[in-house]
């Protein structure tokens, strides 16, 4: 059997205001064709999954571009397309082929492409014909479309946030697809709209439980995969929101109760799922009364991991303001800072010009007087069990507060970026986190409490007020019941 393997993953939020291009992707790594042989990061660890099992199996793996941007604006055309293309390109070379897998995203917009998912699945599809499988993985944030489901054979995505399963995921598609060559299975899937957006809190209840349920349906009989696209709310695109989908074995009738069964219940629970967040000085009040530390507050609304910037001068602004010491801020992308500083030397006192860089929702520049405490270079942090670039980074202290300024825009995944440069979050009192959820795997072990805090900025979690304007259907929570309204 021969099977073509390729990946292209970014998730953009369309209302950030840094463009996506070339070097975007070449600051995570271009392989061609080499990915399996290189460090592993987001797609091209399904690209390992496929390889491994492929090969002992004793099938042909033909590798093909795999690349990754961290999330960020909307996707230059001429990227795009020039990536898209040399997938295609290698695709007709490796002709005749089995089966073909992508690594995807499925919230990634390029000028002109609101589904480049959709796209590139549709090109591969005319290149393959009807009858050859193709099966796509993506992030639980993605956009699930019509256009995915008709040209790929079987779709699966994530189920845990942080994303702890993508190479368990990866397996699960493998054996859908090869016993689908085989003529084991026959896929079928159906995709129920749930009508919300929403921020999904997966290692919580009631979500977990849901999640539980998703992997114990797949044991039923004729029930290949459960999976639930949450969505990416600060995408405006036309499917934007949470969607069901769900792949039998040549059961359409099956396929489309089950979606409907899990998108009914998930609304249902909508109240108990709303994520709480709260204001600075609510989650600085709570932090400063918790007998025990640290307390972890999450900067939701700065989070690069969903295409925000990750310089606003918000809670930073307001710890100074309030004299909060004992406290780790982290991580500021400021690379002209970062670079003042590695000029200045370790051990150096500099006035130091701090984030609110990249555009009106970064905050205001914070000008500080600080002491340079360490730097580091090529560092790197856990996201999951892949090791993930943030460039350099210095360490320094304002006011009794540390700070972590770094080169490579990218949301703090683990304490690694701060034990990395010798500071160590677990003897602070208060550490902030410009991160949505996936800090939960590293900190958690370490953290008295857990915060979630939306000030101002560009992943700021209003969900009924995100302003939209490709997105035209109803949805909770703008409307209380959307399935009445529709």
């Amino acid at each position: 059997m021969r099977i073509f393997i390729a990946g292209m993953d970014t998730e953009t939020n369309t209302f950030a205001p840094i463009p996506t291009g070339y070097d975007s992707f070449a600051e995570m790594g271009i392989a061609r064709g080499d990915a399996t042989s290189r460090a592993l990061n987001e797609p091209s660890c399904q690209l390992y999954v496929w390889r491994e099992r492929g090969e002992a199996d004793g099938h042909t793996i033909i590798e093909s571009l795999c690349v990754c941007a961290e999330p960020g604006g909307v996707t230059v055309r001429k990227v795009y397309e020039d990536f898209r293309d040399e997938i295609l390109s290698e695709l007709k070379a490796s002709l005749p082929v089995d089966a073909v897998m992508l690594a995807l995203h499925g919230a990634f917009v390029a000028e002109g492409y609101d589904d480049t998912e959709g796209d590139l699945l549709a090109h591969v599809r005319a290149i393959v014909g009807p009858e050859i499988p193709v099966g796509a993985e993506l992030d639980l944030h993605c956009h699930i479309t019509d256009a995915m489901v008709t040209n790929a054979t079987a779709i699966v995505a994530y189920k845990e946030y942080p994303h702890t399963d993508i190479m368990d995921r990866a397996a699960e598609l493998y054996r859908i697809i090869v016993d689908t060559v085989e003529g084991r299975v026959r896929p079928t899937m159906a995709l129920y709209d749930c009508r919300m957006i929403n921020t999904f809190r997966v290692q919580e209840q009631p979500m977990r439980g849901f999640v539980d349920e998703m992997s114990a349906a797949e044991a039923e009989d004729a029930i290949l995969s459960v999976s639930l696209g949450h969505g990416f709310p600060h995408g405006d695109v036309p499917d934007v929101g949470a969607k069901m989908l769900v792949v039998t074995d040549n059961d359409m009738s099956l396929a489309k109760a089950t979606a409907e069964r899990f998108g009914r219940k998930l609304f249902e629970q909508r109240d108990a799922l709303a994520p709480g967040f709260l204001s600075i000085d609510e989650a600085l009040d709570m932090a400063l009364a918790e007998p025990d530390g640290p307390v972890v507050i999450a900067d939701t609304s700065d989070n690069a991991g969903g295409g925000a910037p990750g310089d606003s001068t918000y809670i930073l602004q307001r710890m100074l303001e309030r004299g909060v010491t004992n406290a780790i801020s982290a991580m500021y992308w400021d690379p002209i800072a970062y670079r003042f500083c590695k000029e200045a030397g370790v051990g150096a006192t500099i006035d130091l010009r701090l984030g609110g860089k990249a555009g009106r929702l970064s905050g205001e520049p914070m000008d500080l007087r600080v002491t340079i405490r360490a730097i580091g270079q090529g560092l790197t942090q856990r996201f999951g069990t892949m090791p993930w670039p943030l460039g350099d980074a210095v360490w320094v202290t304002a006011e009794g507060i540390d700070l972590i300024v770094n080169t490579q825009r990218t949301q703090v995944f683990h304490p690694d970026c701060m034990t990395a440069l010798g500071l160590d979050p677990a003897t602070r009192r208060i550490v902030v986190v410009k991160s949505n959820y996936h800090f939960q795997a590293g900190f958690a072990p370490i953290a008295g409490k857990i915060l979630f805090c939306a000030p101002p900025g560009v992943t700021q979690p209003d969900f009924a007020a995100i302003p939209y304007v490709k997105m035209t259907r109803p949805y909770w929570p703008k409307v209380a019941d959307p399935f009445a309204s529709a």
